[in-house]
């Protein structure tokens, strides 16, 4: 999976995630998890898991779709965002299409309202970190954990305690413990097939013919709500979910 560079929203959400960080680095919210994986000074319990049973799941990277070989996996990644992600929804609703969001810490508790709305749609939620740090997998566990975990109770509690259901690393920058990390807390690792090159903004039909080319190899598609200027995107989904459906596909959601 390639990563994407050059993004220049990651500058505000590094900024802003510090602040998070900093406050956040002797809670126990992530060094339990930290220490069930190695760490000798974790405590048994975190605040993530009061009040809810955690089950886990598989650690691989799951990339096949709940509706078998012709389903179709939707994946919005790096939001929520008050511009795009209301109208995602509203195409993705206007279609029947139920997708993923992979959210931002930082934007989920900037905007839990979209967040609500997301899951009130019958979309599922993904963990994407805390700051979008596409280099993590070359951080410390410790780092790793922090990013994991505090964007997993961010994102709960904007969704008014609805948890996410998988993980995906910024960039595709998982590591084994990431990974193992995820999985421990209820969060399956989720890969991607077709990168749809939407964050370039190629043009709406680079887009839709990105997407038609590469779906053979695989189910899950990548898109974002965030980022910048998403029109591109917004009208890239209003063409090909249409299509795809009249080619024979069904929409689902990754396999847990």
């Amino acid at each position: 999976m390639a990563r994407h560079g050059g993004r220049g929203w990651n500058g505000k959400v590094l900024g802003a995630a510090l602040g998070v960080t900093l406050l956040a680095a002797g809670a126990s919210v992530w060094t339990a998890q930290a220490g069930a994986l190695g760490s000798p000074s974790a405590k048994a319990t975190t605040s993530a898991t009061q009040g809810s049973a955690v089950k886990p799941v598989a650690a691989g990277i799951v990339h096949a779709s709940d509706q078998g070989a012709r389903g179709v996996n939707i994946t919005i990644d790096d939001g929520p965002d008050p511009v795009w992600t209301p109208q995602v929804l509203d195409v993705l609703g206007q279609y029947g299409v139920k997708a993923t969001f992979c959210m931002v810490g930082t934007q989920a508790q900037a905007h839990p309202d979209l967040v609500k709305q997301v899951v009130a749609a019958g979309h599922r939620l993904c963990d994407h970190s805390v700051s979008h740090d596409t280099t993590m997998d070359k951080k410390p566990q410790a780092y790793q954990a922090q990013e994991i975990l505090d964007a997993e109770r961010m994102i709960t509690q904007a969704s008014g305690g609805v948890r996410p259901m998988y993980y995906r690393a910024p960039g595709g920058a998982f590591t084994p413990y990431s990974r193992h990390l995820a999985a421990s807390r209820g969060m399956r690792p989720l890969g991607w097939n077709v990168d749809s090159k939407d964050f370039e903004r190629p043009g709406t039909a680079a887009i839709v013919a990105t997407v038609e080319r590469e779906l053979p190899g695989g189910p899950t598609i990548l898109f974002h709500d965030a980022g910048g200027d998403r029109s591109q995107t917004v009208e890239a989904l209003r063409q090909v979910l249409p299509r795809l459906k009249e080619q024979g596909y069904s929409y689902g959601f990754p396999v847990r």
